[in-house]
């Protein structure tokens, strides 16, 4: 189901843009005229993260605004976390700066699929990564994120199979770590699936003192160097609270951005790919996303987010047993809300 709806006829474009125009200034008048709070992933662009409302995770981020009184939600993220959005904030427009801006994970659970899954094996919990569509979420027994997922499944009967979608790196993490024997659904997501185990033990010998920190969407081999496994905002406190100078970042290159401003005195080394490079660690989708696009959201309204009301109220189900089920929010994160 298509939950994107796009600008109208005679809507602003790109190619309509007047280049004299100063995207940042008209972005804070929108913001104040609309009353518009603009939310960053810390995927996101540098310049964006810099002018957003706030930056974070995806759910933590949509719950933030769900709090706030603004009138429209401009989600600087991908389509799943926009999605969020408007199922926790249904009164409230949602905008999402580009209409293509998709995951890897998302795209590889569809709907029918999991529909005949669910049909097939009835019994089985499925436990599903927010990185997915609405339309999944609705067919999942509960949600889970990269920072609650271990917490939650110890939680769940030990009598009932489990069915861990879509990310199989993050579901085998969760598995090893619980105990727990879980049917793995074959996703992954593009930007953590690429980092090479044999250029990150090179760089490891370049810089021996450096920890690893590592999202546990990576492989395995790529989590057996990690001192630290965890969400994003996990591995952003770890490396600004730990005393080493310089870290080894096996994640998405952006979160740097958050790091170097919180810990100026230390130096982070993005994970490189199989040519040695960081380049890998840029997710694609995120990078769609760019000031001038946000801009034009905010002039046209659009592409919004549109979910049917009776498909928000079966995925809002499983979100709200996973906020049942979540630990409590660390210190540091209260704080930074």
């Amino acid at each position: 189901m298509e939950t994107i709806a796009l600008p109208g006829k005679g809507a602003t474009t790109l190619d309509k843009l007047d280049p004299s125009i100063d995207v940042f200034a008209e972005i804070e008048r929108l913001r104040r005229e609309k009353n518009v709070v603009i939310l960053a992933h810390y995927y996101q662009d540098a310049e964006i993260q810099d002018l957003a409302d706030f930056i974070g995770d995806s759910l933590d981020l949509s719950r933030k605004a769900a709090e706030t009184k603004a009138d429209v939600i401009a989600f600087c993220g991908v389509r799943f976390m926009a999605e969020v959005a408007k199922i926790l904030s249904p009164a409230k427009t949602v905008l999402l700066p580009d209409e293509e801006a998709g995951c890897s994970l998302e795209d590889s659970c569809k709907a029918d699929e999991l529909r005949k899954y669910r049909d097939a094996h009835p019994d089985t919990i499925i436990v599903t990564y927010i990185n997915s569509s609405a339309e999944v979420k609705a067919l999942s027994d509960v949600i889970v994120t990269s920072s609650s997922a271990e917490h939650i499944v110890r939680q769940l009967p030990k009598d009932k199979p489990i069915m861990f979608a879509p990310d199989r790196h993050l579901g085998a993490y969760v598995a090893r770590v619980t105990g727990r024997k879980m049917e793995l659904w074959n996703g992954s997501c593009i930007v953590h699936d690429r980092f090479s185990a044999r250029e990150l033990s090179k760089l490891k010998t370049k810089h021996p003192k450096a920890p690893v920190v590592a999202h546990p969407e990576c492989t395995e081999s790529i989590l057996a160097f990690a001192d630290h496994v965890g969400s994003t905002r996990s591995i952003l406190d770890f490396v600004v609270q730990r005393p080493e100078k310089e870290f080894i970042i096996a994640t998405e290159r952006h979160i740097i951005h958050q790091m170097e401003k919180l810990a100026p005195g230390k130096t982070f080394i993005p994970a490189p790919g199989s040519d040695g490079s960081c380049n890998c660690a840029s997710c694609p989708y995120m990078a769609l996303n760019t000031v001038e696009k946000l801009y034009l959201s905010l002039v046209n309204m659009a592409p919004r987010v549109e979910i049917p009301e009776a498909l928000r109220e079966q995925a809002l189900k499983p979100l709200k047993r996973m906020l049942e089920m979540s630990p409590p929010a660390p210190a540091s994160a209260r704080a930074a809300e």
